[in-house]
């Protein structure tokens, strides 16, 4: 046996937990996406929970921000301001630009989508001790590279 079998054994099982996850918070935020508006691409409900999570912004940042192209975000902003959960106002800063910010509306419809995918979550959690989750939530932050308190 090598002295490294051991190590690959755990790195290859946490692998295959992590892929669970994500798989399991995909499948999650596809159904969140549906409850928001069954009608849009769940790459849109992308773009509303960016909004809701990070503030108003503008294209070139939210394109960024999301690893999609300009152009994918300028046609999907421009149906979520039609159904009226986005909206476009010239930057305060210089004029210009365009602030995009989700409306009283789309906030309200995110945050109901979010009840159902959260409590998913929480339900998995609601035996464990503050302690445990305390440290679960430590660790996901150092594996994430977030070692701040």
């Amino acid at each position: 046996m090598k002295e490294n079998e051991p190590r690959e054994k755990l790195e290859i099982e946490l692998g295959e937990q992590l892929n669970a996850l994500i798989s399991a918070s995909h499948a999650l935020n596809v159904r969140a996406a549906a409850k928001f508006d069954s009608s849009l691409q769940p790459a849109a409900f992308h773009i509303v929970r960016w909004l809701y999570s990070y503030g108003p912004t503008n294209a070139a940042t939210l394109a960024d921000s999301t690893a999609m192209d300009r152009s994918s975000v300028s046609r999907l902003v421009k149906q979520l301001q039609s159904l009226g959960y986005v909206n476009r106002e010239a930057s305060p800063k210089d004029g210009r630009g365009i602030v995009l910010s989700l409306t009283e509306y789309g906030q309200q419809k995110i945050i109901d989508a979010l009840k159902e995918k959260e409590s998913i979550f929480y339900e998995r959690l609601s035996d464990w001790k503050d302690a445990e989750l305390h440290d679960f939530i430590q660790m996901l932050r150092q594996f994430n590279g977030f070692n701040r308190l």
